[in-house]
């Protein structure tokens, strides 16, 4: 029992280590969007509380750190919000932020810790600024960039904590009418709070990206859908562009497959897609991408102009030919056979839908002339 709960917290934890895939990276990058803007408007907020630590007779120290830190957290929030408008152009800057975050409460700790030791660490508004850091990050959609906020809060207010002890002179250096005292009980409760947070933060963002994975990936043959390769390709796109070259997309569909279902049943015809994925993951280039797009139709994509990918998709249509189906003991074998569309980017085409309706159509050449080819021109 211990064993599989150890497990599955490794697998967890492995999971929330992971670069997220296309659709979350999507996501994350809206959400670091609205964690700008979010920032921004609480930053704007934070001008305020100086103004009310003064009107409610705190020091006039005391009132000048906070104003300082709120307009420096002002200044910076403006920064991340341009940063995060040019969305995914900067991969270092969610977890920049989010160390931003969780420094900007670290340092204003410290300095009314400099003002007055309990203040540090008692100034239960400011540390809530951990909390917040940390929570924020779920917008993220990265597990990364959640336990990265989570341990550096932890480390930063760990060493916080045992720099205002070693500095206190005496016990009464840590207690304070305004603040009360500070203790090594209270002190670790905080730190367990924060540690509570990061982890309650992590399930939530694990739960997050299980439930995208599953809207991106087919559930039979586990390759991405439709949906990631919308999300995927516009990136791959825009590479392309800048890098130059060129990009071909496979349209490839599985010959008589409504003739395998109605004849042999859903079982063995889902049977003979996975036949087929196997052949074609092991054929392909670990660089491209195999795509489940709907029933027997897939889409191979490959960064490689018409003419060498005419020949790599053509040698695994052969080699599809040559490896019979088995379905089981005793039965015949199947031949299976597949017809592909080729289509070229940016040649021939300027975004995915265009694309694919060429590919269509040079499919369904490829049927009309026999099934079992690759047609990669019109006539």
């Amino acid at each position: 029992m211990y064993q599989g709960v150890g497990g599955r917290m490794r697998s967890v934890l492995i999971a929330l280590l992971a670069r997220p895939d296309e659709i979350m990276l999507e996501i994350g990058a809206g959400g670091e969007l609205l964690v700008a803007r979010l920032r921004a408007v609480l930053a704007a907020m934070l001008l305020l509380l100086p103004l009310f630590n003064a009107l409610g007779g705190g020091s006039v120290k005391e009132t000048l750190i906070g104003l300082g830190g709120a307009v420096f957290v002002n200044v910076f929030s403006q920064l991340w919000l341009a940063l995060a408008r040019r969305q995914r152009r900067y991969r270092w800057l969610p977890f920049c932020t989010a160390a931003f975050d969780v420094t900007a409460t670290t340092a204003v700790l410290a300095m009314l810790a400099v003002q007055h030791l309990p203040a540090g660490l008692n100034s239960l508004i400011v540390w809530c600024g951990y909390l917040l850091a940390i929570l924020m990050t779920a917008l993220r959609s990265d597990g990364r960039v959640t336990l990265f906020s989570g341990v550096l809060a932890l480390l930063q207010y760990g060493l916080l904590v045992l720099w205002v002890f070693a500095a206190a002179g005496s016990p009464e250096d840590l207690m304070s009418s305004d603040y009360g005292a500070v203790t090594v009980g209270s002190q670790t409760q905080r730190l367990l709070l924060l540690a509570m947070m990061t982890l309650a933060t992590s399930m939530v963002v694990y739960r997050m990206q299980r439930l995208i994975e599953m809207s991106g990936t087919d559930g039979l043959t586990r390759l991405p859908n439709r949906t990631w390769l919308t999300h995927r390709i516009p990136r791959l796109f825009d590479a392309v562009r800048r890098d130059g070259g060129s990009l071909t997309l496979a349209l490839i569909d599985l010959d008589h497959f409504k003739r395998i279902n109605d004849d042999y049943g859903h079982r063995l015809g889902d049977r003979s897609l996975r036949h087929l994925v196997a052949v074609l993951r092991e054929q392909a280039e670990p660089s491209e991408w195999l795509v489940r797009l709907s029933g027997g139709e897939f889409l191979l994509v490959m960064r490689k102009p018409l003419g060498t990918a005419f020949e790599e998709v053509d040698a695994i249509r052969r080699t599809v030919a040559e490896r019979p189906f088995e379905p089981g003991r005793g039965a015949e074998p199947l031949w299976l056979s597949f017809s592909a569309g080729l289509v070229t980017f940016p040649q021939e085409g300027g975004d995915l839908s265009r694309l694919l309706r060429r590919a269509d159509l040079r499919l369904q050449r490829a049927k009309q002339s026999g099934r079992n080819r690759v047609v990669a021109r019109d006539l």
